[in-house]
């Protein structure tokens, strides 16, 4: 199975998925998490996209379609997918259509009040990039990362005023995507979060449900 999820800035694209992957033994692609490894290593890749990260560019359509080709090409022949972070633009899109086939879209629907409530509580390892909540998610000792032991910081951008702009962002930018999606005739999966305490499992059995629907799980 190949999947693309989307869902806005502190939906629980990075939790759903790691879940799914337990579940269905497939990979997760999380484009962030890739460009932050290329940028702690010492080469020209890393030096290249280091400097449009910290200039607060987007790192241009070609260099990220080399990465994104790069990581693919790691996954073994017959083990699926499920990517996180990209397409992030149309032409993005029409660009993934000729590297990989895309089984389904895995669409988060969470309402803005309960993201806005997640990403203010949300702390992240200084080192590995570990994802907590001081709400539901907690670390075993304040503020320190039980996988690695790193500091916890919470984001500058992680206020309600921001966070609200950012989803405004996430929908402009995603809706042409979808429609992009749907008039391919990719099927799409979409998982409703309603409650602030709904357990992820609880979302993840309603998206194995549907995806086991499709023939995809």
């Amino acid at each position: 199975m190949n999947a693309i999820i989307f869902g806005a800035p502190g939906s629980g694209k990075g939790t759903y998925a790691s879940r799914l992957q337990a579940k269905l033994g497939v990979d997760v692609i999380a484009m962030g998490d890739i460009f932050r490894e290329i940028m702690k290593e010492d080469t020209a890749l890393g030096r290249k996209v280091k400097g449009y990260v910290e200039k607060g560019l987007l790192v241009p359509d070609e260099i990220v379609v080399d990465v994104l080709k790069h990581r693919l090409a790691k996954i073994p022949k017959g083990k699926g997918f499920i990517l996180d972070g990209y397409p992030r633009t149309l032409e993005q899109a029409k660009i993934l259509g000729g590297i990989a086939k895309i089984d389904v879209i895995i669409l988060l629907m969470v309402p803005d009040w309960i993201i806005i409530e997640r990403l203010s509580t949300r702390r992240i390892c200084k080192n590995c990039g570990a994802v907590y909540n001081i709400r539901f998610l907690k670390p075993k000792v304040e503020n320190v990362c039980d996988k690695c032991g790193g500091p916890l910081y919470q984001r500058s951008d992680d206020t309600p005023e921001v966070i609200k702009n950012r989803i405004q962002i996430y929908e402009e930018q995603t809706k042409p995507i979808l429609q992009f999606f749907e008039k391919l005739k990719v099927p799409f999966v979409v998982a409703r979060c309603d409650a602030l305490d709904m357990p992820p499992e609880k979302v993840v059995d309603a998206i194995l449900r549907d995806l086991g629907k499709l023939k995809l799980a």
